[in-house]
Parts: C-alpha cells; structure tokens; sequence
C-alpha cells in the first residue's frame, strides 16, 4: 500500500472519531449549563424585593432571610469552643448541689400519731418502754404487727392500741403481767418463743376477746393460763407443766381449736376433754403412761367418729398403744407411738 493511500485512511478514521465526539460534548454542555441555571443566584431573595416600594429597613424578617440565603462567612479567628468552668468552679457547683440534698432532708415530714395500748395517751412511734424509748422505734411495727424478735427485752413493752400480732421471740422477758396486754381488743397472736418465762399472771390473757393464738415454746412456764374460747392453736411446748401444769377442762370450750402442742412438758396425762374440732394433738416426750377407750371416743355412742383428728403423736412416752385398741377406733388413723 503505498504511503499516500495510507495517509488518506488515517485522516478518514480520525475525522470519524471526532465526529463520534461531538455528541458526547454536547450532551455534557447541557448538563452543565442545566445545572447552573437551577442554582439559586446570590442575593435572590434581595432582587425579588427590589420591585416593590416597602422600605427594606423597617422589616426584620428581611435581615433575617437575607443572612440565611447570604454565603456564610468563615472567621479567620481561633474556631476552639468556649472554655468550660474552671476546677473551682465545678468543685462550687457540686457543693451547692450536696446542700440543696442536705435542705431537702431537713424538710418537715408530718409524723402520723400511733394510739397506745394499756389506757395511756397516743405518742409518736407508739407508747414509751420502760427504757424511754418508743416501742415502734425499739420494735418493727407494720400495720398491726409489732415485731420485737431478739432486742433484749427483759418485759412485754406498751403495745399500740390496734396491735394484732405480736412477736418477742428471742428474748429475756421472765413474767406475764395481767397489765402486759389490757385493753388490747384486737389482739389475735402472742409469739413468745424462747425467753425465760416462769409464770404468767391469772387473767392475763383469758381477757382478750379476739386472741386466736399463743406460742410460749421453749420457756419455764409452769402452770398454763385461763385462756379464751376463742383460741385456734395453743404452743406450749418445752416448758415445765407436769403433771399439775394444766387446769381441769382447760380446753373444752375452745370450740375452734386446731393445733394443741404439748411436747416436751412431763406431762402425765392427757387433757381432757379435748374439743371434737381439734385436728392435731402433739403430747410426744412426755411422761403418759395410761390411755382410756373414752379418751378420743365415746363409750355410749358407738357410731361416733373424730373425724377432725387426723395426728395424734405419742410417741415419746412410756405407754404402750396396743393394750388400748378401742381408744382408737373413732380416729381416722391410729395415733403415733409404741405398739410393743
């Protein structure tokens, strides 16, 4: 091929390419004059209001849209923020925040009046002790439950009038005063468990119409009270009532009881009558050495049946439950102990 013929094919495909570019360029130009034609002009804002006679001065919005739409303005001074407060000035703060604390506590708080028991005027936190001190501020009292539990009493304290429950377990109280609980007419529950009671007045208790329960396990009690008929269980277990320690018919009008704990007391018989509601009868480690066939049933009505009593223990006790079958045969089980 010779050199001119080459020459020509060269500018032929050149002027092809350009020519391929042109619409290319073309489209790129109307790109960029679009988008230059969308963007807002400076001071748009500022022409528009221009053809109209206001005086531009007297508005402030004006001032306000122009510094909105104006080009922000970059100060060549040092950009850092403000310096926050020095180390006293913190340390000032924090001070003035711990007595704002300190003013909130010593604000007033309405103290609410406890009525006391045993006739005396209502006090704060409840009647005084012997000691001086409140009985709510010595003991727990929530509602009507004071919770005295291992504080070292050495008596039954003044109690709020609308005591329910009281529990002084774990402690030194040594006697039952007939003042201990007068005028309590709501009291349901006394729980003296372990303290170093010897003796509890007469009419101590058998006053208080509503009480239902006493625990005095784990005293020195030698004689059991008179109790209401009222009563539901009686705990009177690990004391020292013997033989002489319990009334005659101490239980028959009880015609709601439940739970009789005896145990542990050298007891030599069983108390009888025992109510027909009675469901639990506890007399092991005693010293009863004789059951009768009336003891549980009845020798004139066969046909009877304590149904209620279902725990009978006797175990413990140097007596031998086989030589007195027909003691049992009202029961709905046969009581424990020693069958040989």
């Amino acid at each position: 091929m010779s050199t001119l013929k080459r020459g020509t094919i060269w500018d032929s495909s050149r002027q092809r390419g350009m020519m391929m570019m042109v619409p290319g360029r073309l489209l790129l130009g109307l790109l960029v004059l679009n988008v230059v034609s969308a963007s807002p002009t400076r001071h748009s804002r500022q022409g528009e209001l221009d053809n109209y006679d206001v005086d531009l001065s007297a508005d402030p919005d004006i001032e306000y849209y122009e510094e909105l739409i104006d080009e922000p303005q970059f100060s060549t001074e040092d950009n850092d923020p403000a310096p926050g407060p020095s180390l006293e000035e913190e340390e000032e703060e924090e001070h003035e925040w711990e007595r704002g604390r300190q003013d909130k506590k010593k604000l007033p708080i309405k103290p609410h009046l406890i009525p006391s028991g045993s006739g005396e005027p209502g006090v704060l936190m409840g009647p005084d002790t012997q000691g001086g001190m409140p009985t709510c501020l010595l003991c727990t009292c929530l509602g009507g439950s004071v919770y005295c539990d291992d504080v070292k009493l050495l008596h039954v304290p003044p109690l709020p009038k609308d005591t329910t429950h009281f529990y002084a377990r774990y402690n030194k109280i040594a006697k039952i005063n007939k003042s201990d609980f007068a005028n309590m007419n709501k009291l349901k529950r006394i729980d003296l468990t372990n303290n170093a009671i010897t003796k509890i007045d007469d009419g101590a208790l058998f006053g208080l119409p509503a009480l239902e329960e006493l625990i005095i396990r784990e005293n020195k009690v030698a004689q059991l009270p008179a109790l209401p008929p009222t009563m539901t269980l009686v705990d009177a277990s690990h004391n020292k009532l013997g033989s002489t320690g319990i009334q005659n018919e101490a239980f028959k009008d009880m015609t709601g009881l439940l739970y009789l704990y005896l145990t542990d007391n050298n007891i030599g018989h069983i108390p009888l009558p025992l109510p027909d509601s009675l469901r639990s009868l506890h007399l092991q480690n005693n010293n009863i050495q004789m059951i009768h066939e009336d003891t549980f049933c009845h020798l004139n009505d066969l046909n009877y049946i304590r149904r209620a009593l279902e725990d009978v223990r006797l175990d413990g006790n140097p007596i031998n439950l086989s030589r007195t079958p027909q003691a049992y045969v009202c029961l709905p089980r046969i009581p424990v102990g020693a069958l040989i």
